[in-house]
């Protein structure tokens, strides 16, 4: 299989964790692209309508794209405990918290064009000020929710690699949300997480 991937995408960046944890990694040939709203990558097009990164190529159908979808297949593969609980509350806990990442990680992009990407006369700092919230709603609420004894799962990859990506880009901390700190910090020492670095910068 291959994977069309971008080194400072938290998204793709959770497949390939998320690859690891399952022992698919080695399944996977790794293929940098980069994607960006104002610049158009035809290959990353011709696979997926969206013009974006990650998706995963297969020998035996169609393209895969979106993270969650790309994990979800994956999981199909792992012979190892499913990552994607298949019932209960731990399978809603897992799914919820993998969507609140994903939201995290969106208003970090969107802090980010507000705050940088954006030609400096259209920034709009409302916007931007609404977006930091987001996320400092998001830690707050992590910090009460996330059970930190609690079996991995695709949740816990999701928001390990967004909060990464929240540091890497130097937006809003969580340092001082003491639980969710803690527990960030033990998820950056498995090894998925030390093999998958984040590196590069966007170009638009």
């Amino acid at each position: 299989m291959k994977l069309l991937y971008q080194t400072h995408s938290p998204f793709a960046r959770k497949v390939l964790v998320f690859a690891h944890e399952a022992g698919l990694a080695d399944r996977l040939l790794v293929e940098p692209h980069e994607t960006s709203p104002t610049r158009s990558n035809d290959a990353v097009f011709a696979l997926n309508p969206l013009g974006k990164v990650p998706v995963l190529e297969r020998a035996d159908g169609p393209p895969i794209f979106d993270s969650d979808v790309i994990c979800a297949y994956l999981d199909t593969l792992n012979e190892g405990e499913k990552l994607i609980p298949a019932e209960g509350e731990r399978r809603w806990r897992g799914l919820q918290m993998q969507a609140v990442a994903q939201g995290m990680a969106d208003a970090g992009i969107a802090v980010r064009w507000e705050s940088e990407r954006r030609p400096p006369a259209f920034r709009f700092a409302p916007l931007r000020t609404g977006y930091e919230h987001k996320l400092h709603m998001a830690y707050r609420w992590l910090d009460r929710e996330l059970e930190v004894r609690e079996r991995l799962h695709v949740g816990h990859i999701a928001l390990a690699t967004t909060l990464d990506w929240l540091l890497f880009r130097d937006l809003p901390s969580f340092r001082d949300h003491a639980i969710l700190w803690r527990w960030f910090v033990d998820m950056t020492e498995r090894p998925s997480m030390r093999a998958t670095p984040l590196h590069g910068e966007t170009r638009d």
